[in-house]
């Protein structure tokens, strides 16, 4: 009899302690989807915010924060457009202060802050969308790296690379820009995708790509319980060529071989690329014009040297241009005509026109924004190793 009178009082106990728990949680407030992407491609963004003073949306596709309007339940919203298809970042900015949507899973990754992801479709599928082709894999490795620290790497191996086991490929070391992290080609870049959609048209040749972290002093402070050195005021300066010249030697004699050790990588020159973008650039070309016998490939998005820089680490460029232009079968510049970085980046095209240098350089609408790496990733992938 106990045992049969045991069992509902055990049920009853547990049904008061949840109604109790239910009462005692506070209301929740309405339902929030944003962003809206809508048949017309206007986009709507909400926010809730019912005690906020001011909330204003500041996106890529706009020029200047656009204010948002509140309603009677405290829901912040604005419709814009229509937007050109693409992948934007954006955020709000509640009273001053810069802040994601809450409401939408897809981030911008990144070290100083954290956006949001807008991808507005196009009535093609556009060249980052995930079409129904094979699909290759992005894993996230781990790799012993410079100063006894433990570095982080995104490597992306091409469709069918699981299935042939005696399949070599070439490897195009791809690096992102300042404050971006080694996700940001992969989860803003979409860089898997591009590559899929090219290799299954016959339009790129099946590669690996190498996704490492550019900023490995960050990285060693945050692993050696020190603060993390401030971003660089000068992309010209001692502290920027010394930081560029830790992460080339992190590449050169950590991440390579560890790639090559770990995957089936062509272990030449004329199956290795380097690329990146913005600081990511900077590095590419001191990493490829330092190591000519290492690289075939260098693809600069959104970056340059300067002229003093180069005449002092790397004359060598352009003192024999014959052996240069042998040497590397493509050297890329690309740069947005709004970009913040337009005009020292049209002089470093300059210099190497004056020198005779070959090159393939790109100028584009826009500024110093993924929407154009996309872009000009899509452009050199089609180039690389043929």
């Amino acid at each position: 009899m106990k045992i049969k009178l045991a069992i509902p009082l055990l049920l009853s106990c547990l049904l008061i302690a949840f109604s109790h728990q239910v009462i005692g949680q506070p209301p929740r407030g309405p339902q929030i989807v944003s962003p809206q992407v809508h048949a017309d491609r206007k986009v709507t963004f909400k926010y809730l915010a019912p005690l906020a003073n001011e909330v204003k949306l500041s996106t890529q596709f706009t020029h200047g924060d656009v204010p948002m309007i509140k309603d009677a339940e405290g829901i912040w919203s604005v419709t814009l457009g229509p937007v050109k298809p693409d992948i934007y970042p954006y955020n709000f900015r509640v009273d001053g202060v810069s802040v994601m949507d809450p409401a939408n899973t897809f981030f911008f990754p990144n070290e100083r802050f954290k956006g949001s992801l807008l991808d507005v479709p196009g009535d093609k599928p556009l060249v980052h969308a995930a079409n129904n082709v094979p699909h290759g894999t992005v894993s996230y490795t781990y790799y012993p790296s410079i100063e006894e620290s433990t570095g982080s790497l995104l490597v992306y191996t091409p469709p069918g690379y699981e299935k042939n086991a005696s399949k070599k490929y070439p490897v195009f070391y791809l690096i992102s820009g300042t404050t971006d992290t080694e996700e940001t080609f992969f989860k803003v870049g979409r860089i898997n995708f591009i590559l899929d959609n090219l290799i299954a048209e016959g339009k790129a040749a099946p590669m690996i790509v190498v996704m490492p972290y550019g900023n490995p002093a960050a990285r060693i402070a945050e692993q050696t319980g020190q603060a993390k050195p401030s971003d660089l005021m000068s992309r010209e300066g001692k502290d920027a060529i010394n930081r560029s010249k830790m992460f080339e030697t992190d590449l050169m004699t950590k991440i390579i071989p560890f790639i090559e050790k770990n995957y089936r990588a062509i272990s030449d020159r004329n199956s290795r690329a380097v690329g990146g973008f913005s600081r990511g650039g900077g590095q590419t070309l001191r990493t490829g014009f330092g190591n000519m016998d290492q690289f075939a490939w260098i693809c600069c998005y959104s970056a340059y040297l300067s002229t003093p820089e180069m005449e002092t680490n790397f004359q060598h460029i352009y003192t024999n241009p014959e052996k240069t232009n042998k040497d590397l079968k493509l050297l890329w510049v690309s740069v947005g005509n709004d970009d913040f970085l337009y005009e020292q980046t049209v002089t470093f095209i300059d210099l190497l026109n004056s020198k005779g240098v070959n090159h393939k350089k790109l100028i584009t609408d826009g500024g110093h924004t993924w929407m154009n790496v996309k872009s000009y990733f899509a452009e050199t992938a089609q180039l690389l190793f043929k």
